[in-house]
């Protein structure tokens, strides 16, 4: 693959992927405050948060995630191939 083949370039590739890892880092950190909350709260509490849509948004969204996984490593393989073969 050459440049002129490319559909971005090495600083916009670079962009994409440090707005992705920064999402992905703010929802871990999401997820991870979840839990730690969960624990302060009764069965009951609980149990009623998970009925709510806004929790089957949550749940729906982290499944989202894992189907991207794939994808963020196949961005991740081009931009290392973009940066090899632009010598940056």
């Amino acid at each position: 693959m050459n440049q002129n083949e490319l559909d971005i370039d090495l600083p916009n590739a670079k962009l994409a992927y440090t707005i992705i890892q920064t999402l992905l880092d703010g929802h871990e950190a999401l997820s991870d405050l979840l839990v730690v909350m969960s624990h302060a709260l009764d069965e009951d509490t609980l149990k009623a948060l998970t009925m709510t849509g806004e929790w089957q948004k949550y749940l729906e969204s982290k499944r989202n995630l894992e189907t991207a996984h794939a994808q963020i490593e196949k961005l991740t393989e081009a931009l290392k191939t973009l940066e090899n073969n632009t010598g940056s």
